[in-house]
C-alpha cells in the first residue's frame, strides 16, 4: 500500500502511578532521518525505540517525542546527609546550639529523587510507542491512498493527451505534404512537381516530426507507474525515476512539435507529469 511520508500519531499509556505520552510526526525527506526526544532517565532505551520505529517508517524525517509523568511518591526518598550533620554537631558543641535544632539546619535532612530503573518502564513505553506508531501508520496510509488515487487520475488524463499526439502526428505529415504540393503548384504553374523530390522532402520532414517511439515509451512508463502504485513496498524512489523518464519523452515530443495544437498538447503533457512528480515527493 502506498504511504505518504507525512503523518502524525499520538498515544498515551496510563496507569495509576505513571503516564507515558508518545507523539510521532514526519515530513518529507530523501532518506530516513529519525529523531527521538525522551527524558534523560530513559536514554538507555533509545536503541529499542529506534528498532520499533523501523516497521512504521522507512523514509522521511520522523520525530518521536516521549513524555513521562510520575503520579506516585516512589521516586522520592528522605536523605540524611551525615557529613553535613557531623560538621554541624562540631559547631553545636562549640557554640552551644541545642541538638534538636540540628534537623532544622539546611541540607541535614532533604528529599531526594529515587533513581528509576529504565528497564522497569520499558513495557509501558513500548506499548505507548507502538500505539502511537499504529496511529502514525494509519495516517500515512490514508494520505497515501489519496495520493495514489490522484496520480492514477492524472495518468488517465496523460493517456488521453498521448492519444491526441498519436492521432495528430500523422495528420501533420499529410498536411505538410498538401502544403508542399500547393506551394509547388503556385510556383510551377502547369508544370508537374517531381514525385521523387516530393517523396524525399516528405520523408525528411516526417523523420523530424515523428514521435512514434516517444509515445510508445511514454505509454510503457505510464503502465509501469500504474503497476508500481499497486505494490506493497516503499516505491517513492522508483516512481520518481519513472516520472523523470516520462518527462524526458514529453520534452522530446515538444521539441519535435511543428504544429500549434501538438505544441499546446505537449505542454499540457509536461505540466501533468510535473504535477505527478510533485505528488511523488510525498510518497515513501
Amino acid at each position: 500500500m502506498i504511504k505518504s511520508m507525512t503523518g502524525y500519531g499520538h498515544f498515551e499509556e496510563i496507569t495509576e502511578e505513571f503516564r507515558v505520552a508518545v507523539e510521532i510526526k514526519s515530513v518529507n525527506h530523501r532518506y530516513v532521518d529519525l529523531g527521538i526526544k525522551l527524558p534523560r532517565k530513559f536514554n538507555s532505551l533509545e536503541g529499542r525505540i529506534r528498532e520499533r520505529m523501523k516497521k512504521y517508517a522507512s523514509r522521511g524525517k520522523v520525530d518521536v517525542y516521549i513524555n513521562f509523568d510520575n503520579y506516585s511518591d516512589s521516586d522520592v526518598r528522605v536523605q540524611y546527609n551525615e557529613r553535613i550533620a557531623s560538621d554541624y554537631i562540631n559547631v553545636i558543641r562549640k557554640v552551644g546550639i541545642s541538638v534538636d535544632s540540628l534537623i532544622r539546619l539546611p541540607e541535614v535532612i532533604s528529599l531526594g529523587e529515587e533513581r528509576l530503573d529504565a528497564e522497569d518502564f520499558w513495557p509501558l513505553i513500548e506499548r505507548a510507542v507502538e500505539g502511537a506508531g499504529e496511529e502514525f501508520l494509519k495516517a500515512r496510509e490514508t494520505e497515501g491512498a489519496a495520493l495514489q488515487a490522484d496520480i492514477m487520475e492524472k495518468l488517465s488524463y496523460i493517456e488521453n493527451l498521448v492519444s491526441f499526439v498519436e492521432e495528430r502526428s500523422p495528420r501533420i505529415v499529410e498536411e505538410y505534404r498538401e502544403k508542399i504540393k500547393s506551394k509547388a503548384a503556385e510556383l510551377l504553374g502547369d508544370n508537374q512537381l517531381d514525385e521523387n523530390t516530393l517523396a524525399t522532402e516528405i520523408i525528411i520532414y516526417a523523420d523530424k516530426v515523428c514521435v512514434d517511439e516517444e509515445t510508445v515509451r511514454l505509454r510503457s512508463h505510464i503502465n509501469n507507474m500504474k503497476e508500481t502504485l499497486l505494490l506493497e513496498e516503499p516505491v517513492g524512489r522508483k516512481l520518481d525515476f519513472i516520472s523523470q523518464e516520462m518527462n524526458r519523452e514529453a520534452n522530446t515530443i515538444l521539441s519535435k512539435a511543428n504544429d500549434k495544437e501538438l505544441s499546446r498538447n505537449a505542454i499540457d503533457l509536461k505540466t501533468e507529469i510535473e504535477k505527478i512528480r510533485e505528488q511523488i515527493q510525498n510518497i515513501e
